[in-house]
Protein backbone atom coordinates (compact mmCIF):
# COMPACT_ATOMS: atom_id res chain seq x y z
CA UNK A 1 0.00 0.00 0.00
CA UNK A 2 2.83 2.40 0.86
CA UNK A 3 4.48 1.85 -2.54
CA UNK A 4 1.17 2.48 -4.32
CA UNK A 5 0.60 5.68 -2.34
CA UNK A 6 4.07 7.00 -3.11
CA UNK A 7 3.77 6.08 -6.79
CA UNK A 8 0.51 8.06 -6.95
CA UNK A 9 2.37 11.05 -5.53
CA UNK A 10 5.18 10.55 -8.05
CA UNK A 11 2.58 10.57 -10.84
CA UNK A 12 1.17 13.84 -9.51
CA UNK A 13 4.64 15.40 -9.45
CA UNK A 14 5.64 14.25 -12.93
CA UNK A 15 2.32 15.20 -14.54
CA UNK A 16 2.44 18.68 -12.98
CA UNK A 17 5.94 19.22 -14.39
CA UNK A 18 4.87 17.88 -17.79
CA UNK A 19 1.88 20.23 -18.11
CA UNK A 20 3.76 23.30 -16.85
CA UNK A 21 6.99 22.57 -18.71
CA UNK A 22 9.14 23.08 -15.63
CA UNK A 23 10.01 21.72 -12.19
CA UNK A 24 12.81 20.04 -10.25
CA UNK A 25 11.41 16.51 -10.29
CA UNK A 26 14.44 14.50 -9.01
CA UNK A 27 14.88 16.76 -5.97
CA UNK A 28 11.21 16.33 -5.12
CA UNK A 29 11.49 12.55 -5.42
CA UNK A 30 14.57 12.21 -3.22
CA UNK A 31 12.73 13.73 -0.23
CA UNK A 32 9.34 12.06 -0.72
CA UNK A 33 9.86 9.28 1.85
CA UNK A 34 11.07 11.82 4.41
CA UNK A 35 8.04 14.05 3.92
CA UNK A 36 5.68 11.05 4.00
CA UNK A 37 7.01 10.11 7.45
CA UNK A 38 6.99 13.66 8.78
CA UNK A 39 3.39 14.33 7.77
CA UNK A 40 2.31 10.78 8.59
CA UNK A 41 2.37 11.23 12.35
CA UNK A 42 5.59 12.96 13.42
CA UNK A 43 4.56 16.57 12.86
CA UNK A 44 1.90 17.92 15.18
CA UNK A 45 0.14 19.91 12.47
CA UNK A 46 -2.97 19.56 10.32
CA UNK A 47 -5.10 21.75 8.05
CA UNK A 48 -7.20 22.67 11.10
CA UNK A 49 -4.22 23.49 13.33
CA UNK A 50 -1.87 25.15 10.82
CA UNK A 51 -2.49 28.57 12.40
CA UNK A 52 -2.13 27.37 16.00
CA UNK A 53 0.83 28.89 17.86
CA UNK A 54 1.59 25.50 19.41
CA UNK A 55 1.83 23.61 16.10
CA UNK A 56 5.03 21.98 14.93
CA UNK A 57 6.66 23.69 11.95
CA UNK A 58 8.26 22.25 8.84
CA UNK A 59 10.41 24.42 6.57
CA UNK A 60 11.61 23.21 3.18
CA UNK A 61 14.85 25.13 2.84
CA UNK A 62 15.69 23.50 -0.52
CA UNK A 63 12.67 25.20 -2.06
CA UNK A 64 13.34 23.89 -5.57
CA UNK A 65 11.97 20.54 -4.34
CA UNK A 66 8.59 22.19 -3.85
CA UNK A 67 6.66 19.63 -5.89
CA UNK A 68 7.43 17.00 -3.27
CA UNK A 69 6.04 19.19 -0.50
CA UNK A 70 2.99 20.15 -2.57
CA UNK A 71 2.19 16.49 -3.24
CA UNK A 72 2.25 15.69 0.48
CA UNK A 73 0.31 18.78 1.56
CA UNK A 74 -2.36 18.03 -1.01
CA UNK A 75 -2.53 14.41 0.11
CA UNK A 76 -3.05 15.64 3.69
CA UNK A 77 -5.89 17.97 2.57
CA UNK A 78 -4.13 21.31 3.10
CA UNK A 79 -5.34 22.32 -0.37
CA UNK A 80 -7.26 20.56 -3.20
CA UNK A 81 -5.46 18.44 -5.78
CA UNK A 82 -6.94 20.50 -8.61
CA UNK A 83 -4.30 23.15 -7.85
CA UNK A 84 -1.72 20.95 -9.56
CA UNK A 85 -3.39 21.69 -12.90
CA UNK A 86 -2.25 25.30 -12.43
CA UNK A 87 1.28 24.55 -11.22
CA UNK A 88 3.65 27.22 -12.46
CA UNK A 89 0.86 29.30 -14.01
CA UNK A 90 0.00 32.94 -13.33
CA UNK A 91 -3.37 32.11 -11.77
CA UNK A 92 -2.19 29.25 -9.57
CA UNK A 93 -0.92 29.17 -6.00
CA UNK A 94 1.79 26.56 -6.68
CA UNK A 95 5.04 27.98 -7.99
CA UNK A 96 8.51 26.61 -8.57
CA UNK A 97 9.35 27.66 -5.02
CA UNK A 98 6.89 27.55 -2.08
CA UNK A 99 5.11 30.78 -1.09
CA UNK A 100 3.83 31.02 2.50
CA UNK A 101 1.43 33.80 1.53
CA UNK A 102 -0.40 31.65 -1.02
CA UNK A 103 -0.18 28.01 0.04
CA UNK A 104 -1.85 26.62 3.17
CA UNK A 105 0.64 24.64 5.25
CA UNK A 106 3.78 26.33 3.89
CA UNK A 107 5.65 27.92 6.78
CA UNK A 108 8.30 29.91 4.87
CA UNK A 109 8.87 31.24 1.37
CA UNK A 110 12.12 29.57 0.35
CA UNK A 111 14.23 28.84 -2.68
CA UNK A 112 17.30 31.03 -2.25
CA UNK A 113 19.52 28.31 -0.83
CA UNK A 114 20.85 28.77 2.66
CA UNK A 115 17.92 30.90 3.85
CA UNK A 116 15.38 28.39 5.17
CA UNK A 117 17.74 26.89 7.75
CA UNK A 118 18.41 30.24 9.49
CA UNK A 119 14.65 30.91 9.44
CA UNK A 120 14.06 27.59 11.17
CA UNK A 121 16.64 28.36 13.84
CA UNK A 122 15.04 31.76 14.43
CA UNK A 123 11.60 30.20 14.80
CA UNK A 124 13.03 27.59 17.21
CA UNK A 125 14.65 30.28 19.34
CA UNK A 126 11.44 32.32 19.34
CA UNK A 127 9.42 29.32 20.53
CA UNK A 128 11.98 28.71 23.29
CA UNK A 129 11.80 32.31 24.47
CA UNK A 130 8.00 32.14 24.58
CA UNK A 131 8.06 28.76 26.36
CA UNK A 132 5.96 27.19 23.59
CA UNK A 133 6.32 23.43 23.45
CA UNK A 134 6.56 22.92 19.69
CA UNK A 135 9.21 21.52 17.39
CA UNK A 136 10.72 22.86 14.18
CA UNK A 137 11.90 20.58 11.39
CA UNK A 138 13.87 21.89 8.44
CA UNK A 139 15.04 20.03 5.33
CA UNK A 140 18.15 21.24 3.54
CA UNK A 141 20.11 19.85 0.59
CA UNK A 142 23.70 18.65 0.51
CA UNK A 143 24.44 21.20 -2.18
CA UNK A 144 22.96 23.82 0.09
CA UNK A 145 25.61 22.85 2.64
CA UNK A 146 28.09 24.75 0.44
CA UNK A 147 26.49 27.94 1.77
CA UNK A 148 28.21 29.67 4.70
CA UNK A 149 24.86 30.56 6.24
CA UNK A 150 24.26 26.84 6.90
CA UNK A 151 27.30 26.57 9.15
CA UNK A 152 26.70 29.92 10.82
CA UNK A 153 23.24 28.64 11.70
CA UNK A 154 24.66 25.34 12.96
CA UNK A 155 26.90 27.30 15.35
CA UNK A 156 24.09 29.54 16.57
CA UNK A 157 21.63 26.67 17.08
CA UNK A 158 24.14 24.70 19.16
CA UNK A 159 25.09 27.80 21.17
CA UNK A 160 21.45 28.40 22.12
CA UNK A 161 20.87 24.68 22.83
CA UNK A 162 17.92 24.51 20.44
CA UNK A 163 16.76 21.01 21.26
CA UNK A 164 13.40 21.83 19.64
CA UNK A 165 15.14 21.98 16.24
CA UNK A 166 15.76 19.09 13.83
CA UNK A 167 17.66 19.57 10.57
CA UNK A 168 17.30 16.85 7.95
CA UNK A 169 19.94 16.87 5.22
CA UNK A 170 18.92 15.39 1.86
CA UNK A 171 22.26 13.82 0.96
CA UNK A 172 21.52 12.83 -2.64
CA UNK A 173 25.06 13.66 -3.83
CA UNK A 174 23.84 16.25 -6.30
CA UNK A 175 26.72 18.52 -5.33
CA UNK A 176 29.52 15.96 -5.68
CA UNK A 177 30.60 17.10 -9.14
CA UNK A 178 31.00 20.69 -7.94
CA UNK A 179 32.13 20.45 -4.32
CA UNK A 180 31.99 17.36 -2.13
CA UNK A 181 30.70 17.89 1.39
CA UNK A 182 32.17 14.59 2.68
CA UNK A 183 31.05 13.36 6.13
CA UNK A 184 28.08 15.55 7.02
CA UNK A 185 27.21 13.50 10.10
CA UNK A 186 30.64 14.17 11.59
CA UNK A 187 30.57 17.82 10.50
CA UNK A 188 27.34 18.50 12.39
CA UNK A 189 28.63 16.55 15.38
CA UNK A 190 31.71 18.77 15.43
CA UNK A 191 29.36 21.76 15.69
CA UNK A 192 27.95 20.18 18.88
CA UNK A 193 24.77 18.74 17.37
CA UNK A 194 23.34 15.32 18.05
CA UNK A 195 24.00 13.76 14.65
CA UNK A 196 23.15 10.49 12.88
CA UNK A 197 22.72 9.04 9.40
CA UNK A 198 19.84 7.05 7.90
CA UNK A 199 18.71 5.47 4.67
CA UNK A 200 16.52 8.28 3.36
CA UNK A 201 14.17 5.82 1.66
CA UNK A 202 13.64 3.51 4.65
CA UNK A 203 10.60 4.94 6.36
CA UNK A 204 10.97 2.95 9.57
CA UNK A 205 14.57 4.08 9.88
CA UNK A 206 13.59 7.70 9.20
CA UNK A 207 10.86 7.63 11.84
CA UNK A 208 13.14 6.07 14.44
CA UNK A 209 15.73 8.79 13.81
CA UNK A 210 13.11 11.54 14.12
CA UNK A 211 12.12 10.12 17.52
CA UNK A 212 15.72 10.33 18.81
CA UNK A 213 16.05 12.16 22.13
CA UNK A 214 18.50 15.05 22.01
CA UNK A 215 18.24 17.13 25.22
CA UNK A 216 20.28 20.31 25.17
CA UNK A 217 21.30 19.91 21.53
CA UNK A 218 19.71 20.33 18.09
CA UNK A 219 19.36 17.15 16.03
CA UNK A 220 20.89 16.59 12.57
CA UNK A 221 19.73 13.64 10.46
CA UNK A 222 21.76 12.94 7.33
CA UNK A 223 19.35 11.15 4.98
CA UNK A 224 21.25 9.24 2.32
CA UNK A 225 18.98 9.38 -0.71
CA UNK A 226 18.89 8.78 -4.45
CA UNK A 227 18.12 11.80 -6.58
CA UNK A 228 15.09 10.90 -8.72
CA UNK A 229 14.28 7.90 -6.54
CA UNK A 230 11.47 5.72 -7.90
CA UNK A 231 11.83 6.61 -11.59
CA UNK A 232 14.68 4.74 -13.25
CA UNK A 233 15.49 7.19 -16.06
CA UNK A 234 15.89 9.99 -13.51
CA UNK A 235 17.84 8.23 -10.77
CA UNK A 236 21.25 9.90 -10.33
CA UNK A 237 20.96 11.37 -13.83
CA UNK A 238 22.14 15.03 -13.87
CA UNK A 239 20.31 15.65 -17.16
CA UNK A 240 17.02 15.59 -15.23
CA UNK A 241 18.01 18.19 -12.62
CA UNK A 242 15.53 20.75 -14.00
CA UNK A 243 13.73 19.13 -16.90
CA UNK A 244 10.12 18.40 -17.78
CA UNK A 245 9.39 15.09 -19.51
CA UNK A 246 8.34 14.89 -23.12
CA UNK A 247 5.04 13.16 -23.93
CA UNK A 248 6.92 9.97 -24.77
CA UNK A 249 8.95 10.12 -21.55
CA UNK A 250 5.80 10.79 -19.55
CA UNK A 251 4.15 7.69 -21.01
CA UNK A 252 7.21 5.60 -20.12
CA UNK A 253 7.32 6.97 -16.57
CA UNK A 254 3.61 6.46 -15.90
CA UNK A 255 3.90 2.88 -17.13
CA UNK A 256 6.71 2.30 -14.61
CA UNK A 257 4.60 3.74 -11.78
CA UNK A 258 1.59 1.45 -12.28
Amino acid sequence: MRRKNLNNLRKTIVEAAFHSGEGHIPSALSILDILWVLYGGVLNVSPKSCQSISRDRFILSKGQASLGLYAILSEKKFFPKREFKKFGSYGGILGGHPDMNKIPGVEASTGSLGHGFPMAAGVSLGLKIQHINAKVYVLIGDGECNEGSVWETALIAAHHKLDNLCCIIDHNHSTDRALKVDDLEEKFRSFNWKSLSVNGHDQLEIKKALMTKHPGKPLAIVANTIKGHGIKIMENNPAWHHKAPTREELSQILQELI
